[in-house]
């Protein structure tokens, strides 16, 4: 089974999880400025993005230009990956591709945990 086929319930279910649906996940931070590089890129492509409803170009060129921002803001001590396969426990339904990675690890080779990604979703209809 792949990431893409997990759903919050099976997660919940198979990982003893728990939602807890008020109160901050993340800590209260100052809002940053966008770069020049990150205003151009979203000006540029938006647009292209949006025109063509593409999940891939959505990717490439609005997800993208900003995880690459982050990596900026974070002095680059974090690691950025698209499209590697992340296959941790297969036999849970750990496996698959993620559209994106990110590591703390200042590794740009090889993922190192801790590690955040984006998963491909099926559309719900």
């Amino acid at each position: 089974m792949s990431y893409s086929e997990f759903t919050l319930r099976k997660a919940k279910r198979d990982f003893d999880l728990t939602t807890v649906e008020a109160g901050r996940f993340l800590p209260q931070t100052e809002p940053i400025d966008p770069s020049l590089y990150l205003t151009e890129s979203l000006i540029e492509g938006l647009p292209l993005a949006t025109a063509t409803g593409s999940e891939k170009a959505r990717s490439e060129l609005i997800i993208s230009p900003i995880l690459v921002e982050v990596r900026k803001i974070l002095q680059r001590q974090v690691s950025l990956f698209s499209g590697e396969d992340f296959t941790v426990e297969p036999e849970l339904g750990l496996s698959g591709v993620c559209d994106f990675l990110i590591s703390r690890s200042p590794e740009k080779i090889l993922i190192e945990a801790p590690a955040l990604s984006s998963l491909k979703r099926k559309k719900l209809i």
